[in-house]
């Protein structure tokens, strides 16, 4: 993907100078379960991507904690991932100034989010939380936090590699702010309380709809020439890498399609490509389709109101 270093940081925050975490004392943060560095791949293959949803919304499951603090940054010419954290960045505000700009052609306001880049722990709007959960967003303080290292992580642990994968992460983990926006997240954790027996599945299709949304924002990297060869591949890849079939597998458990959260590895792949395909945001109604895709859809078709 071709970028460029911007100047605009007031979408960031970057907080990787600080010593220790910003969870519990001596640098420890809260991980539900009381895991800990024995469950960093398991809490991965469990949590990566989830980007607020049902895992880290307003429901809050890791307990109250405050915000994070003031944020120390590493001098440019000390930092070992000056590349990424610029990359990041620019990623971060170019899906931003996209959305900027489709809330305004629907007439309505749009908050940018903030990324908040962090080593180790955090605590954050809706809890205290590992690096170990991946990159996430917290409607709670509308940021989305990410701890770099994910990046090797993808790469080691999901065989997702590349800075097009690294630009979906991020473009999935925004698109939970335009749910949220868009009172999509709220109405599905209604629904969720209303009706626990298609919890899963409304949580399957957020997750598919962030992923389509995730595309929406490939589609303007392309219209703009901004794509390299291999780019979609390296998304596609990575979407897939996290379907909840791919992790169920690789924890060497049975596939269990009535626990998926997030939706396999063919939904993802299949939803991101719809939302590639056109760049239309209206191709992005995971809810009302009968089946989100031919294999391990809901049994059950599911509107929102």
């Amino acid at each position: 993907m071709r970028w460029r270093r911007t100047s605009r940081s007031g979408d960031v925050i970057d907080a990787r100078g600080r010593s220790g975490g910003f969870g519990l004392p001596g640098g420890r943060v809260a991980i539900p379960g009381g895991l800990g560095i024995a469950g960093v791949i398991l809490v991965v293959l469990l949590q990566v991507l989830s980007g607020g949803g049902t895992s880290f919304g307003v429901d809050n499951q890791f307990g109250s904690a405050p915000q994070a603090p003031d944020a120390v940054g590493i001098p440019a010419a000390q930092d070992p991932e000056r590349d990424l954290k610029d990359f990041s960045a620019y990623v971060f505000t170019e899906a931003n100034d996209s959305w900027t700009a489709v809330f305004q052609q629907a007439g309505r306001p749009y908050e940018r989010p903030r990324l908040f880049l962090y080593r180790g722990g955090v605590s954050t709007g809706c809890g205290s939380a590992s690096s170990a959960v991946g990159p996430f967003y917290c409607p709670a303080d509308r940021r989305v936090y990410i701890d770099l290292s994910f990046y090797g992580d993808m790469s080691r642990q999901l065989g997702a590699s590349g800075d097009f994968a690294w630009a979906y992460v991020i473009a999935h983990a925004v698109r939970h702010h335009v749910q949220q926006q868009l009172g999509t997240s709220d109405e599905v954790r209604r629904l969720q309380r209303a009706n626990a027996d298609d919890a899963n599945a409304l949580s399957v299709r957020l997750e598919l709809q962030a992923d389509c949304y995730a595309g929406v924002w490939a589609h303007t990297v392309f219209e703009a020439g901004d794509l390299d060869p291999g780019d979609v591949e390296e998304a596609t890849t990575a979407s897939e890498a996290v379907g909840d079939d791919r992790l169920q597998s690789r924890a060497g458990g049975t596939i269990e399609p009535d626990s998926f959260t997030h939706g396999s590895s063919e939904q993802r792949a299949h939803w991101f490509d719809s939302g590639r395909r056109r760049g239309e945001p209206r191709d992005c109604d995971t809810f009302s389709a009968e089946e989100p895709s031919p294999r391990f859809a809901p049994r059950c078709k599911l509107t929102l109101t």
